[in-house]
C-alpha cells in the first residue's frame, strides 16, 4: 500500500494530508489570488486546485458506523470567532461564505424499522425516501405544537438528524421514550463524534466543483454523498439548515481543520456565530424558544416543506389535518422591518389592538437595519402593512425568504 502527502500552504491554509492507495500526489496546481477587502482590513487568499482525496468509501459501509478517536492537537486553534460580520454578510450576497455549525446537534437513529418508527414521530413522509436523500421534519407534540424543525439525511444504513443547537438532549430522550419493546430502533448522539459546515452565497457553486464535487449541483435539497478525506468520512449535502441553497458538510473532528482552512483557501469569508443569527432572523428560519414553542403549531410557523399530508398516522397528525381540513390556522409568521430596536416579547399591535408578539430581533447589517419576527392574526395584515412593535416601533410586513421557499398548498376547490 502506497501513499502520498502533500503539503499545501498559504497565509490562509496550510495542511497535510496523507492519501491511501494511490501513486505519488503531483505537486498542488496553484492557481488563483485573492483580495477580499474589509473596513479593517485586507485579506490575501491563495487557491489550491483539487486539495482533498474525494473517493467515495466502500458502498457497503455507512461512514458513521465507527466511532472515530478524535486528535485534540488537530483542532487547537484551527479556527477562531473574530470575525468581520458585515463582510461575512455582504459576501452572501456576492461570493461565498463558510460558517461553523458544529453546536447543531447530530442524531444517528438506525436499526431495521429507523423509517417507520421517524415516519410515525415527525411530520414528513420518510418511507417515500430512498439512500442519498434528505428532507425537513418537525418534532410535534401531540396537538402539533412545534418543538423543533430537523434536517433529516436517509443514508445506507441509518438516518441522521441535525437539530438546533439546544434542542439535541430532549428530541434524544423524548425519541427513547417511544421505543417499543419490538421496535429494532437504535438512538446514537454523533454529535461529539462529527463537525458540521455550511457553505452558502452564489459562488459556493463554484467551489463546489473546484473541490471535486460538482456532481451535487442541481440536485434536490438535501440530496448528500460520501466521500473521503484522507480516509476519514466526509459527508456533503445539498442546502443548510437555513436555505435550500448551498451545501452542508459533515466529517469527523480529525479532519475539521483542514476541511475549513481548505474552504477558507479556496476564498470562503468565514461567518461567525453573531452574523449566522443575524441571518437566521433575515432569513425567517425560526427557532426553538423563539419561533418554535407550545404556543404555535407547525402550520403557524410556515413549515409546509417538513409536513406530510398524505401519510398515515402520525404524532400531530390529527390536529394537522383539521387545520387544513376547516383553514384552521390562525396566526403566521411575518419578517418586520422596524424603525427602531425593539426587544423580543414586545406586544404588536393594529389601531390600538393586540394582533401578536414579537420572537427575535436583530440590529441587521452595521447594526442599522433593525428587523424582527414575530406572529400576528391571520387577515388583519397583509405584506407591505405596517403595525406598531412595543411602544413606539414601526414594523413593515415583509415575506420571509426561509418561508417563501415552501409555500402551503393551493385551496381545495
Amino acid at each position: 500500500m502506497s501513499s502520498a502527502a502533500v503539503l499545501l500552504a498559504s497565509p490562509a491554509c496550510i495542511l497535510r494530508r496523507s492519501f491511501p492507495n494511490t501513486t505519488p500526489f503531483p505537486k498542488p496546481r496553484l492557481y488563483a489570488f485573492r483580495c477580499c477587502k474589509s473596513n479593517r482590513r485586507r485579506k490575501l487568499y491563495l487557491s489550491c486546485a483539487l486539495p482533498f482525496d474525494l473517493s467515495p468509501p466502500p458502498i457497503d459501509l455507512d461512514p458513521w458506523e465507527t466511532t472515530i478517536e478524535v486528535e485534540p492537537e488537530v483542532l487547537d486553534g484551527w479556527m477562531t470567532n473574530n470575525f468581520d460580520d458585515d463582510e461575512a454578510l455582504d459576501a452572501l450576497n456576492n461570493d461565498v461564505v463558510v460558517v461553523d455549525l458544529s453546536n447543531y446537534g447530530r442524531i444517528r437513529v438506525s436499526g431495521q424499522d429507523r423509517k417507520q418508527f421517524l415516519h410515525n414521530q415527525t411530520t414528513a413522509n420518510f418511507e417515500c425516501l430512498s439512500e442519498g436523500q434528505g428532507c425537513d421534519t418537525v418534532f410535534v407534540t401531540p396537538t402539533a405544537r412545534t418543538i423543533d424543525l430537523s434536517h433529516a439525511w436517509v443514508m445506507k444504513n441509518a438516518i441522521v438528524l441535525v437539530v438546533s443547537p439546544t434542542a439535541g438532549g430532549s428530541i434524544i430522550d423524548m425519541l427513547k421514550k417511544y421505543i417499543f419493546p419490538a421496535d429494532k430502533v437504535e438512538i446514537q448522539d454523533i454529535t461529539d463524534q462529527t463537525r458540521m459546515f455550511a457553505l452558502l452565497g452564489p459562488k459556493s457553486v463554484e467551489m463546489m466543483k473546484n473541490l471535486n464535487v460538482g456532481n451535487l449541483v442541481g440536485q434536490p435539497y438535501g440530496c448528500h454523498k460520501h466521500f473521503n478525506v484522507g480516509g476519514m468520512p466526509l459527508t456533503v449535502a445539498v442546502g443548510s439548515t437555513i436555505s435550500e441553497e448551498g451545501f452542508t458538510l459533515m466529517m469527523s473532528p480529525s479532519a475539521a481543520g483542514s476541511v475549513w482552512k481548505t474552504l477558507v483557501g479556496q476564498g470562503a469569508v468565514p461567518m461567525g456565530a453573531n452574523a449566522w443569527e443575524t441571518l437566521r432572523v433575515l432569513r425567517g428560519r425560526p427557532a426553538p424558544g423563539k419561533e418554535l414553542t407550545d404556543e404555535y403549531n407547525v402550520l403557524e410557523a410556515g413549515l409546509w416543506r417538513a409536513v406530510s399530508l398524505n401519510k398515515g398516522c402520525y404524532k400531530g397528525q390529527e390536529t394537522i389535518s383539521r387545520l387544513v381540513t376547516y383553514d384552521g390556522v390562525k396566526q403566521r409568521l411575518w419578517g418586520f422591518q422596524l424603525s427602531s430596536p425593539v426587544e423580543p416579547g414586545n406586544i404588536i399591535t393594529l389601531d390600538g389592538k393586540k394582533v401578536g408578539k414579537l420572537t427575535s430581533f436583530t440590529a441587521g447589517r452595521k447594526g442599522s437595519e433593525p428587523f424582527g419576527l414575530g406572529y400576528i392574526k391571520r387577515r388583519v395584515a397583509s405584506e407591505g402593512d405596517s403595525v406598531t412593535v412595543g411602544e413606539s416601533a414601526i414594523g413593515k410586513l415583509v415575506e420571509l425568504p426561509f418561508l417563501r421557499e415552501q409555500p402551503p398548498p393551493p385551496p381545495k376547490t
